[in-house]
């Protein structure tokens, strides 16, 4: 399935899948947050420990399977892989200008 995604989306993505934490970290903004079930991490410092321990630290890999805007934000669907969790995911972007401000994860 082809799907458009913001560029600062497909810059999640598209890092996570290279294993790219530069990439990924440049995804976001320098205050954003990110939402893991509850867990905040905000900041770049935050968000790379929790990208070392749960995300490209544990050669996540991702298959977006659908997007659609709900009150401005971007829900993305897809399929997690790699050695943390596995299987179909949720997550809610918000973003502003070039950068994610708040990625929010949810079954």
């Amino acid at each position: 399935m082809s799907v458009i995604l913001p560029p600062p989306v497909q810059a999640f993505f598209d890092a996570t899948n290279a294993g790219d934490t530069s990439a990924f970290l440049a995804a976001f903004a320098d205050d954003a947050v990110v939402d893991d079930w509850g867990r905040q991490f905000r900041g770049h410092e935050a968000i790379r420990g929790w990208n070392d321990r749960e995300n490209i630290g544990v050669r996540a890999h991702f298959e977006v399977t659908g997007v659609e805007v709900k009150d401005g934000n971007h829900v993305v669907a897809a399929t997690v892989s790699g050695g943390g969790f596995n299987g179909p995911s949720h997550f809610v972007f918000q973003i502003a200008g070039d950068h994610v401000t708040r990625m929010t994860i949810t079954g």
